[in-house]
């Protein structure tokens, strides 16, 4: 049985991708979450970082990681077609090492709705990118998830921007922003949210 570590769903983007990723690939694990500031991360994590997956005495503490461990082990992770999962592994790549300003203004906040009064060239530069990245596999690979018919983990390490979407009103294209929506309406989103607005704490530094 996998165990995977988390942090509050209210915030943690990071832990959100395997979560939403093993919920829609009904990978079966344990979610062992602990709120920021409630104690030493490192403790169960290496790094002293969320999300952390144990399994039979392997650890691993990467989002990225953690992906590709459960792609090694369960089919459909990644999508089957080359040219589908190459440039899924670049767009999952891209996100995982960029967009840092989006990270920065836009912060994964799933029980608030902020009004951006301005946005800077740099922020919309980022929204620009997520919207041409969103459109263009969704045109090339046929929909309705960015590699094709089927759920994967690019899909997942862009459901945190989905959340930041619809938490600051950014604006993307017609196809982009449907496909957000689309992103928004899974079960497994729907259930991190709900227990998300559940959660009873409040971390300054996230706020």
């Amino acid at each position: 049985m996998y165990t995977l570590f988390i942090a509050n769903k209210n915030y943690s983007s990071w832990s959100l991708r395997p979560w939403v990723l093993m919920q829609q690939q009904a990978i079966p694990f344990e979610e062992r979450l602990s709120a920021f500031g409630s104690g030493p991360f490192r403790e169960f994590s290496p790094s002293g970082r969320v999300p952390c997956l144990h399994h039979d005495g392997t650890v691993v503490w990467d989002s990225l990681a953690i992906v590709e461990y459960l792609a090694e082990r369960h089919p459909g992770v990644w999508p089957a077609d080359p040219q589908a999962r190459a440039w899924a592994r670049c767009a999952a790549a891209e996100m995982h090492s960029g967009f840092g300003v989006l990270r920065q203004h836009c912060g994964m906040n799933c029980g608030v709705r902020v009004r951006l009064h301005a946005i800077t060239p740099a922020l919309q530069q980022d929204v620009a990118r997520v919207d041409k990245l969103w459109s263009e596999g969704l045109a090339r690979f046929g929909g309705p998830f960015l590699a094709g018919a089927e759920f994967t983990a690019v899909d997942a390490f862009f459901a945190p921007v989905a959340f930041r979407v619809n938490t600051y009103g950014l604006k993307l294209g017609p196809a982009a922003a449907a496909y957000g929506q689309r992103l928004l309406s899974l079960p497994a989103m729907q259930r991190w949210y709900a227990e998300a607005l559940r959660e009873p704490w409040r971390d300054e530094a996230h706020e």
